[in-house]
């Protein structure tokens, strides 16, 4: 049986080829950057693991013994889980490769944004001296913060930012009542969490009922001091309802990793608000998640090849 690897952006991939060859199966890793190439390339995989290739029906017909799709990371929006479904391929993804980096990231642009770090570099940079650019500031523990999803990256943000003495309220119509009280976490509906979060991170999947879902309506209803930080999926924000809520002072803040297109263009007007942190989709990234990831994804391909049920199943 063989393992496939798609694509990738690692500078190698000797770990997964240790753990799959020292399953005793084939390995290869490929850079296929088109449906052509994956349908011409893949056909024969027993497994694949991708990265940034899109995964559509037309390349799941054709494959011809393929027992199970992993996805290196936690958001599986480029492979079709309702094609797969059908052809009864399980997708898999790797949910716990980098929680502490992720959940790091949001709360460094909470921190940086709560402070006005960036706009205090930019004042002391010009030649201006004195807090009066970043009137008004408001103690943290005055303030609450909203967390739109509590899945493992927001619950470790939850009890990390505890310790500001921050009141948290979260919006998740999965997540149980005790699960939220072990957190200190008040569950909330959506109209309350836009409308009373001082600071709003975001930690949903990109699903039809999360694209767009930040748009031109949603930050009218926010408070115009709120401070918006996304490390989920760009798509669930409209970007360009942000950045008129941004010119407008409809909310007074973002912190973004994540963006609708990605690499964003160079000419994005986000790039050019002095209350915006933007950072390349890196949330995720230390040497140590790179290592997780890639040996987490080779082990579930290797799991299921050897007959056994998935370890993170995506679909049904």
């Amino acid at each position: 049986m063989k393992v496939v690897i798609t694509d990738y952006e690692y500078d190698h991939v000797d770990l997964e080829r240790a753990i799959v060859e020292g399953a005793g199966f084939e390995f290869q890793a490929l850079h296929c950057k088109s449906e052509e190439d994956l349908i011409g390339s893949c056909s024969d995989a027993d497994a694949l693991i991708v990265q940034y290739s899109v995964i559509t029906r037309k390349v799941i017909e054709s494959l011809k013994q393929c027992k199970v799709i992993v996805r290196y990371g936690i958001g599986v929006d480029n492979v079709d889980l309702a094609a797969a479904s059908d052809h009864g391929i399980p997708v898999c993804n790797v949910p716990d490769y980098g929680i502490e980096e992720v959940s790091n990231h949001a709360i460094a642009m909470i921190m940086a944004l709560s402070r006005r770090l960036t706009l205090f570099h930019s004042e002391i940079s010009a030649g201006r001296w004195g807090y009066g650019c970043a009137i008004p500031l408001r103690r943290m523990s005055e303030c609450t913060l909203g967390l739109y999803g509590l899945g493992r990256i927001p619950s470790a943000v939850a009890a990390k930012m505890k310790a500001f003495g921050m009141r948290i309220i979260a919006c998740d119509p999965f997540a149980s009542a005790e699960r939220a009280a072990e957190l200190g976490v008040e569950l909330v509906s959506f109209d309350t969490l836009i409308s009373e979060s001082d600071y709003l991170s975001l930690h949903v999947p990109l699903t039809p009922e999360t694209e767009g879902c930040f748009n031109a309506d949603v930050f009218r209803r926010m408070k115009n001091s709120a401070v918006l930080v996304n490390t989920s999926r760009g798509p669930v924000i409209k970007e360009a309802d942000l950045v008129e809520a941004l010119k407008n002072g409809e909310i007074a803040g973002a912190g973004l990793d994540v963006y609708e297109h990605e690499p964003i263009d160079a000419e994005n007007p986000l790039l050019t608000l002095p209350n915006v942190i933007c950072t390349p989709h890196a949330a995720w990234y230390t040497e140590d998640a790179i290592a997780a990831v890639q040996s987490k994804a080779a082990e579930e391909a290797v799991n299921v090849l050897g007959g056994n049920r998935p370890w993170h199943q995506v679909n049904k």
